[in-house]
């Protein structure tokens, strides 16, 4: 999980599903989950090796989808799509 704290106005969180490819073992996996955790903005990111995807909780007013598709790019891997929410989170 990102070190990042999380504002009280959540009127800007989104959540992002990654598709990834290129995936082979939990490394990877370990690989990605720290590229992710180090962007400011990223208040939570979890990386599944078994489904080859990463479902990332961001500021969408710091972070963009590309910056989060870029990092995972620098760390080794291929994304192949995306699917984008509104997060909404209860108290």
């Amino acid at each position: 999980m990102a070190d990042n704290v999380a504002s009280t106005d959540v009127g800007h969180d989104q959540l992002v599903l990654i598709k990834i490819e290129g995936m082979h073992c939990h490394k990877c996996e370990e690989s990605i989950q720290r590229a992710l955790d180090k962007i400011p903005g990223v208040y939570e990111a979890e990386v599944d090796f078994n489904a080859a995807m990463a479902s990332v909780l961001f500021d969408r007013g710091l972070v963009t989808v590309g910056t989060l598709v870029e990092a995972i790019t620098q760390a080794g891997y291929r994304t192949i799509g995306y699917t984008q929410r509104s997060a909404d989170r209860a108290g």
